[in-house]
């Protein structure tokens, strides 16, 4: 198998190979996979992060010495805090603008250069302080990213893909998907004892997980719906005032990171 980390802003993941196939989720920027097959236009990758699997263009594919993927993929990594920073490549005038969740292992305690591969790469302003994030803030610093089935930036981002990102900037590892992440945690028996940080998940008629948001506390729940939204929670689900009406039932409550 090829070690890759992805050198692009994010590379879409579809399931199968081709442009016309459903998007199931992005390698963000410094997120490492390997290559498990390939054809001459595709490569099916696995994401080191959570696991998922999937197709992505066989030119996107940047791959490094197996001791280079190794330390990239086992070092303590810096995760890019706010919604988007730019980098610039060394040799470039051009910046890129990669999303939060991007994880970057710098050359040194600068935390100014980094390195992927024969590629040079400088951040260009301050560095954000990722030490001082909490949920809330990297939750709400999204507020308003359109909503993209498969999406985990801050160009679209679905449901799970939020919360799943949201909870990796903060140091939590969740799966990419909300029914396997409903199965993380403790149950929360009360809404109005959910704290922030919990994550509330919803199904539908026939008992499927569907959705899932970040609990904000005191009845208030951040989501990916449309966009990043901010609603109301109770014990029947998400009330949107917009609508006037219920758009999610509730399922449960689960409370993630230990207290």
């Amino acid at each position: 198998m090829i070690g890759s980390i992805s050198v692009y802003s994010f590379i879409p993941v579809r399931r199968e190979p081709s442009e016309k196939s459903e998007l199931v989720t992005q390698i963000l920027f410094g997120e490492t996979f390997v290559v498990t097959e390939k054809t001459e236009k595709w490569a099916k990758i696995k994401m080191d992060f959570d696991g998922y699997e999937g197709w992505i263009d066989a030119k996107l594919v940047f791959s490094v010495a197996p001791t280079e993927y190794e330390l990239w993929k086992s070092a303590n990594a810096w995760m890019v805090p706010t919604p988007k920073i730019k980098i610039v490549q060394d040799g470039s005038s051009a910046p890129m603008v990669i999303p939060a969740g991007s994880r970057i292992v710098f050359n040194g305690h600068e935390m100014n250069s980094f390195s992927i591969g024969k590629n040079e790469y400088f951040i260009s302003g301050p560095v954000p302080n990722n030490k001082e994030v909490s949920i809330r803030e990297v939750a709400t610093s999204l507020l308003h990213t359109p909503y993209l089935w498969g999406g985990r930036s801050y160009f679209g981002i679905d449901c799970s893909g939020f919360s799943q990102i949201v909870f990796k900037i903060n140091g939590y590892w969740l799966p990419r998907d909300a029914y396997q992440q409903i199965e993380l945690g403790n149950n929360v028996s009360f809404v109005e004892e959910a704290k922030i940080g919990d994550l509330a998940f919803f199904d539908d008629e026939e008992g499927n997980i569907v959705h899932v948001g970040v609990c904000l506390g005191k009845g208030q729940i951040i989501h990916s719906y449309g966009e990043v939204r901010i609603d109301h929670l109770d014990h029947q689900g998400i009330f949107n005032k917009e609508i006037n009406k219920y758009s999610h039932k509730l399922r449960v409550i689960k409370r993630i990171i230990p207290e």
